[in-house]
């Protein structure tokens, strides 16, 4: 099989699956283009605010892909092989991810544009909407530690590629500042000027693309600013203090982004951002796509490792949390019912939002995959300096887009530049998205609604991800440890897919109480038990042998990580006891008076 039957297949694969049971989901759930909005009902200008399906389209997608679909899939390829990582793309964007996005959304619009958490609320119990509340925010914060981690990382150093190709990461950098900078002009003349929509993405967009080309001309290498460690013999050693030291003040600066970022109305930064970001994802997809279909690079990585991956994990179920978008995310149902169904100007739009971005995202993870196929088994970007197997998937994301652009005649240092460049991109669409969200749910814990609940609420969740990312990343030698990414990464995914298993709970005991029809079970309840078995298995396969039984004896671990993993199992476990006794009829809980499903329209 070649790149280009395996990029030709999935995409008839995932378009059949749109037309067919994208329409059949639709009408399952009653999708009413006649009935108000909560977006237009409840209009404010800050966070409730219709626009158009094709521009919200955009804003949604690139909020939801971000690194996920690029990290997860060429993780799991190196890990597994391609093959299981392609099998598990396809089957789980269609039938459990983009069921998952679709039925969060509609849930959200029916409850006047509420979180599921408040979904749950509404028909489980109040305990059940407190441990979900608590089981988002926990998720949040990890995401936020191991995507900051993840971008300050690319800011720094000489980044060398396989084809001699070294990109800058203050250049990087610089082309990221410049980035952030233009969505908030942007957003400005969009607010205070005739300047139209149409207008404003020809003018900016063509900007984004000057932005990468300036960005390895003026360089910020923040390290070069930074004084020199004293106390170590080894020149090494010393550059890789200057670089943590420089890797930790960016931590701080993202984090300070994400501050400001949550605060700030979605009309003068999110909306405009994610605007170029969608098309900046569409771009790379779009080039990645066209020159795997005109490159005819072979594929020359093994198709299936084996049960046991080359990181020593078992293919089931790791292959499962290590890929979570891409196929799955429960990330995705706090985009869902957090900021896009406060912008969504029909119901008949939720197909196309949440059903058809997820089938979307499945063809970015698809194309990421393909970046894994090109490459050798013992390509230098899987390994570490020591040796030791670490794929770094920014680097193997940027290899693969820059050699699949470069048959497009793109200059191969810019082709790496954008790949790095689009790659920090979709993190930015993820940092400020979950600190907004972080803070709406501080909000609704506490009930302040008013401008000292934003400011609590928002630096609360921007500033609990501070307590892991100041931890020093080297030892007393200099030498580096573990990314700090790299540690939650695992874990990140398991707690995104048990978060995707209690959306799909919440929604399954929504749709059952509303309609009662027997075909809730098969569309939604089925992927609740796949997901929820899998990734409660992870995660504990995950912690308890590595922290909790090293030799074979209990032992409390001192590293925050498994505990924290520990917390959302039992909080999953406690959640999914409230259903069952609510579903059975041994628990009461408030009476569905909202979200009741409409009547079909004419």
């Amino acid at each position: 099989m070649s790149l280009l039957s395996v990029v030709l297949l999935s995409a008839i694969v995932l378009s059949i699956a749109y037309v067919t049971y994208g329409r059949f989901l639709a009408r399952l759930l009653r999708l009413d283009p006649n009935k108000p909005t909560p977006a237009v009902e409840l209009n404010d200008g800050v966070d409730f605010e219709p626009i158009e399906p094709k521009f919200l389209l955009s804003q949604h997608f690139s909020a939801i892909a971000a690194a996920g679909p690029i990290v997860g899939p060429i993780l799991a390829g190196v890990w597994f092989g391609w093959v299981p990582a392609l099998i598990w793309i396809l089957i789980g964007c269609v039938f459990i991810g983009g069921v998952h996005d679709l039925t969060s959304l509609t849930a959200s619009i029916r409850h006047k544009a509420r979180s599921i958490a408040e979904v749950v609320r509404d028909h489980m119990t109040r305990r059940s909407y407190i441990l979900f509340l608590s089981f988002v925010w926990i998720a949040l914060v990890y995401i936020i530690v191991a995507f900051t981690d993840l971008t300050a990382s690319a800011f720094i150093g000489l980044i060398p590629m396989e084809n001699n190709v070294e990109v800058l990461g203050g250049g990087i950098a610089t082309s990221s500042l410049m980035y952030l900078v233009l969505p908030i002009v942007m957003g400005l003349l969009l607010r205070y000027t005739k300047l139209s929509l149409n207008w404003a993405t020809a003018i900016f967009l063509p900007l984004v693309g000057v932005s990468i080309w300036a960005g390895q001309l003026l360089p910020f290498q923040l390290e070069s600013f930074l004084p020199t460690p004293t106390g170590f013999a080894d020149p090494a050693a010393v550059t890789t203090v200057v670089n943590d030291n420089a890797r930790r003040i960016w931590d701080v600066l993202l984090l300070g982004y994400c501050l400001v970022a949550g605060l700030l109305p979605v009309w003068l930064l999110l909306q405009p951002r994610g605007h170029l970001g969608g098309y900046f994802l569409y771009v790379a997809l779009a080039g990645g796509m066209l020159g795997l279909m005109f490159g005819g690079q072979p594929i020359e990585y093994p198709a299936f490792i084996g049960m046991e991956g080359r990181n020593g994990m078992s293919l089931v179920p790791m292959l499962f949390i290590t890929i979570a978008c891409g196929a799955c995310s429960g990330f995705h149902s706090l985009i869902c019912s957090g900021t896009t169904s406060k912008q969504l100007a029909k119901e008949t739009d939720a197909k196309t939002i949440g059903y058809g971005a997820m089938l979307l995202e499945g063809m970015v993870a698809i194309v990421s995959l393909c970046c894994v196929m090109v490459l050798a088994q013992d390509a230098k970007v899987f390994f570490r300096p020591d040796g030791t197997l670490a794929p770094k998937a920014n680097l193997i994301y940027a290899l693969g887009i820059g050699q699949f652009l470069e048959v497009l005649g793109v200059d191969p240092k810019f082709a790496v530049s954008f790949a790095l460049m689009a790659f920090t991109t979709f993190i930015y669409d993820t940092l400020d998205v979950c600190t907004r969200l972080g803070r709406y749910i501080i909000q609704e814990l506490t009930g302040w609604h008013n401008r000292f609940g934003r400011w609590l609420g928002t630096t609360l969740t921007a500033g609990a991800p501070l307590f892991f990312l100041l931890q020093p990343g080297v030892d007393a030698n200099g030498k580096a440890l573990r990314p700090i990414w790299e540690s939650f990464w695992a874990l990140f995914g398991a707690s995104n897919q048990l978060l995707a298993a209690l959306t799909l709970l919440g929604v399954t005991v929504w749709l059952w109480r509303t309609r009662g029809e027997r075909w809730v079970w098969f569309v939604t309840g089925i992927p609740t038990v796949l997901m929820y078995v899998m990734s409660t298995w992870a995660l504990i396969s995950m912690t308890w042998p590595k922290f909790f039984d090293k030799t074979g004896t209990f032992a409390a671990p001192r590293e925050v990580v498994p505990w924290i993993g520990v917390v959302l199992l039992g909080l999953a476990a406690l959640m999914l006891v409230e259903a069952i006794a609510v579903l059975t009829g041994g628990r009461s809980s408030t009476p569905p008076q909202t979200g009741q499903m409409p009547a079909v329209s004419a």
